[in-house]
């Protein structure tokens, strides 16, 4: 196999041109996989950066919520029955809402949504850099934070504040707003007292921290105990998911819902969900729900918590911060198009190149016909020869990931600095480097039957 090595390599390099173009070709189909791949984790992760940086041990959100910025209101007397339980220490409402934030350079007064957070400002429920060293600064009336990574189309909110610093730069320094800087959100005059930084995400272009009480004043039809998201702090020995059984038995109702994807209907404790439907005939029918099952609240166990980290009963829904992290990304990679679009732009990229390297090699196998007929009559055997073939599409995997990464870097960091999104290349690095070798020898492997055929006695006869 050693000597088929340089055969494969003088294969290759005979036409120059050719072999150009073979490389042009897998480097467009690597930078198609790096470019969809980063997006969809952009995608992901962008839209679990609040979860990620909030303070908790376990959730409670309301069972109608869809996503961050889909999050309904529920009563925070559920929030603070789990407050009189053993196992918790504290506990910690938290608002949300989008505001429209008036772009004060546009001289049409146009507006634009900003993600609104309230929480009890003694409370120090966000790890986000900025937020703790600040948060003290909205305890005054209608002063908040703002998101120093929020898209720029926000305005020059941190140039205003005399904050000029280096977005790398985290210090208390790199936060600070030196200069008195007011804006207008949902027809409210704010004042940015402080910076922090979340990043941008395909939900919210920004984001802005205030009290739940200047979350009230800035949202004045909402009602005051009706909260969009519920922390929980343990004791340092309590376990979460004995305090997740114990609070769902302290429920008026008897059933809990549990997501389908993680337990299975048994037909016996675990049983199937169903809901109704309205057919086209006008007829309401019961069909299966695919994503949920029950199970009585006295059956329900710690073991079916552990896989799921997810339960809803009555009005609430009870789950760990990680369960809390799932619920957003479960909805962004199921609920919408968008994860399936990107995976998809993945396959397309690896079947473009699979094509792309099987024209190639197909061509060369076909004008050296007479080469590896000439091998066989020498007594080399299809195995000899699918090694020179196999080794071509190797080396042509390689050279074309190469210039692909390089490519696929550059990309990354235009669009990461045009987005704000989170973009990074070098955890994809041998994930697509194997999709690309899979792909060519794939092509290689298909191109074989070309090189199988040639028979000496007809190419020679």
């Amino acid at each position: 196999m050693i000597l088929a090595v340089p055969l494969a390599w003088l294969q290759l390099t005979y036409e120059k041109s050719r072999l150009l173009v073979a490389i042009a070709g897998i480097t467009f189909a690597v930078v198609l996989m790096f470019l969809q791949l980063g997006f969809r984790d952009a995608l992901f992760n962008s839209a679990i950066r609040l979860q990620s940086n909030l303070v908790g041990d376990l959730v409670i959100i309301s069972p109608q919520s869809t996503n961050l910025v889909g999050m309904r209101n529920f009563s925070q007397r559920r929030l603070y029955q789990a407050l009189g339980m053993k196992e918790v220490a504290s506990v910690n409402p938290l608002y949300i809402a989008t505001g429209a934030w008036k772009i004060k350079e546009d001289p049409a007064g146009q507006t634009r949504n900003i993600l609104v957070l309230g929480a009890n400002p003694d409370a120090k429920v966000f790890k986000m850099p900025g937020a703790l060293s600040n948060i003290d600064r909205v305890k005054t009336e209608d002063v908040v934070l703002f998101d120093r990574a929020s898209r720029a189309e926000f305005g020059p909110i941190v140039g205003e504040c005399g904050s000029l610093a280096l977005k790398a730069n985290f210090s208390d320094e790199a936060f600070a707003c030196k200069n008195l800087v007011t804006r207008e959100v949902a027809n409210r005059k704010l004042m940015i007292g402080g910076l922090f930084e979340l990043g941008a995400s395909f939900a919210a272009d920004g984001s802005m921290i205030t009290s739940d009480t200047n979350f009230l004043r800035i949202f004045d039809t909402r009602r005051s105990g009706l909260i969009n998201v519920g922390l929980i702090n343990l004791r340092p020995d309590a376990s979460p998911f004995e305090t997740m059984r114990n609070f769902i038995l302290t429920q008026p109702s008897d059933t809990v819902v549990l997501p389908r994807e993680k337990v299975q209907p048994d037909g016996k404790r675990i049983r199937v969900l169903y809901q109704e439907v309205l057919g086209a005939d006008g007829k309401v029918t019961l069909k299966e729900n695919p994503d949920k099952v029950i199970v009585s609240k006295s059956d329900l166990t710690v073991d079916d918590l552990k896989k799921t980290e997810d339960a809803a009963i009555d009005d609430t829904r009870i789950l760990t911060m990680q369960g809390y992290i799932n619920f957003e990304k479960g909805y962004w990679q199921k609920s919408t198009a968008i994860g399936f679009i990107f995976s998809l732009g993945t396959v397309m990229g690896f079947i473009v190149g699979i094509v792309i390297v099987y024209q190639i090699l197909y061509t060369d196998v076909s004008d050296h016909l007479a080469e590896y007929a000439t091998l066989k009559a020498m007594g080399y055997g299809n195995f000899y020869l699918a090694q020179v073939v196999i080794q071509e599409a190797f080396v042509l995997s390689i050279l074309g990931f190469i210039p692909g990464l390089g490519i696929s870097f550059g990309l990354y960091n235009l669009t990461k600095n045009a987005t704000l999104l989170p973009l990074y290349i070098w955890d994809k690095a041998i994930p697509v480097m194997i999709l690309t070798i899979v792909m060519c020898v794939i092509s290689g492997a298909i191109s074989l039957r070309k090189v199988q055929s040639a028979d000496p006695a007809e190419i020679f006869g």
